[in-house]
Order: C-alpha cells, then structure tokens, then sequence
C-alpha cells in the first residue's frame, strides 16, 4: 500500500521521536505505511494540506478552523479523522494572585492581563473571548499584556503561557490566561506555586488537536489508519512511550462539536476571514 503522507508542526524535538515511533510501531503490526513531512508552522502546513502535497495534517484547533474555512472557500471539504481522548472538553482558566483583590471577573476591569502568544486558542482567543462575554472588552476595559513565544505554533509551545504566569508570579501584571491543565504544569516544574493563584474565571469547553483529511486523500487508506490509530493501547508497552510523549491513553474518533467557541473567537478578532484568509494585522507565522 502507497504511504499516507502525514504534515506535523515541529513544537518540540520531541515531534520527530513519536512520529518516527509511529511509524516503526505500524510497520511492526502490519499497519498502513507512513511518513511524514514536517512545518515550521500551521499556516504552511494547512495550505499544503489544501494543495494536496500531504494528506494528512495533525492540526491544532485553530489549524482546523482555517482548514475548514479555506476548503469550504474552495468548493470543497477536510475531514476530521481522530484526535487524542486529551483533546476533549479542555477549558482555560483566568487567574490572579491569592488575596491580591481580584476575585471575580468585574475585578480586572482597569487592570493588566497577561496572554500567551497571538496564535494561541487557550491562552489569548479563548479568554479574551470569555472576557468579553462578560462585559470586558479587552484593550479598553482590560489592558492585555501578551507573550509572543512561538508565534506559528498555535499556542502549542506553551512558552508564551509559561511567561505570562511568570509575570504573575513576579507582579508585573494583575491576572494571566492559562489552560487549566497546564497550571499543574507550572506549579509542578515550580513556576509557580499553586497555591497561590486564586480562578478568577473559565472558559466553556472546547476540543484542541485534530487529525485532518485533506480533499484529495484517499478514504480507504484514511479509513485503514484510523482503525490503526484507534487500535492502540496504552496496555501495549510497545506503543505506550508514543502515547505519553504524545499525552493521551488513547485515540478517539474525531468530532468538530468542540469548536464553535474557537470559531466565535477566531471571529470577534477577524483573526481568519469566512474564507479562511489570514486577516490578523499583527500575526507573522
């Protein structure tokens, strides 16, 4: 069987050694043979996705909203395929510091928030999204102070999130955005402490990364994968180091129920146009 051409985004060194793993572990089991290319940033690779020049893309949320929008533009479709069970139902947390007087929302207001990076859906449009449903229009009734670590990346190196607890931490600013399982993150490599923070508020729920058919991808072959992928087990011990370098215990089939929110925030910021079209004055992937 021909390979299934697969794009991931580079976030970290460790990108090559689970999809290097992968696709030694399908090969082991007899399962459909793959490769993959990998991108600087998701911009590149959902235009190549579009273009055909791979057939699949490992997109971060926002990578599917625009993936959908520029294919729905061209008179066409993408595919959700599978994602991790750790893509589900995630929420981002606005956090202040412990008895520093801002205990809910209407608090911030005329104070510093500090975001990650333009591009990241959990820790700049999802908040700032939540800030305004709330009444707080961020710019003028709030005054964001924002991290621009990995810009391209879609928040998915979590540098710009790690600053902006940071600068929590050290008052430089009043609150922070940060995803709510990456504040265990920071109090258990010592950031921060946890206790503390004080939540100030959350986010709804939204779904993260998803894997993507692009249009030209040949169903039966996607089709074979996907049973592939959702055939693992984390009680494999020959599969089980990909998926905890990956963050799961196991795949699910894709759904897109879980980016309406996304999507609204990616509009109120013209971040993307309906024709998927970059149209954030300040976003250089």
């Amino acid at each position: 069987m021909e390979e299934i051409l697969i794009g991931s985004v580079a976030y970290d060194p460790k990108v090559v050694t689970i999809w290097e793993g992968f696709r030694a572990y399908l090969r082991a089991v007899d399962g459909p043979a793959i490769d993959y290319v990998l991108y600087s940033n998701y911009e590149r690779q959902v235009e190549e996705l579009l273009a055909g020049h791979i057939d699949l893309a490992w997109n971060s949320p926002l990578a599917w909203v625009r993936a959908d929008r520029l294919a729905r533009a061209a008179g066409t479709t993408v595919a959700p395929i599978f994602m991790r069970d750790t893509d589900r139902d995630l929420r981002s947390a606005v956090v202040s510091r412990s008895g520093g007087g801002i205990s809910v929302a209407e608090d911030l207001r005329g104070k510093r928030i500090a975001v990650g990076a333009v591009d990241s859906p959990q820790s700049t449009l999802l908040p700032l999204s939540y800030l305004r449903s709330v009444g707080l229009e961020p710019g003028t009734d709030v005054d964001v102070v924002r991290f621009d670590v990995g810009v391209g990346l879609h928040g998915d190196h979590i540098g710009g999130e790690r600053d902006a607890i940071a600068a929590l931490r050290d008052g430089a600013v009043d609150a922070a955005c940060v995803l709510d399982a990456n504040l265990l993150t920071f109090a258990r490599e010592g950031t921060v402490a946890a206790d503390t923070l004080h939540i100030v508020g959350r986010t709804g729920d939204f779904d993260h990364c998803m894997m993507t058919a692009g249009p030209g991808a040949d169903p039966e072959r996607v089709a074979a994968l996907t049973d592939a992928f959702l055939a693992m087990s984390y009680g494999d011990p020959a599969v089980r180091p990909l998926l905890d370098l990956e963050g799961l215990s196991r795949w699910l089939p894709g759904r897109t129920s879980g980016y309406g929110p996304l999507e609204q925030a990616v509009d109120e910021v013209g971040f993307y146009d309906d024709a998927g079209e970059i149209r954030a004055a300040d976003y250089r992937p």
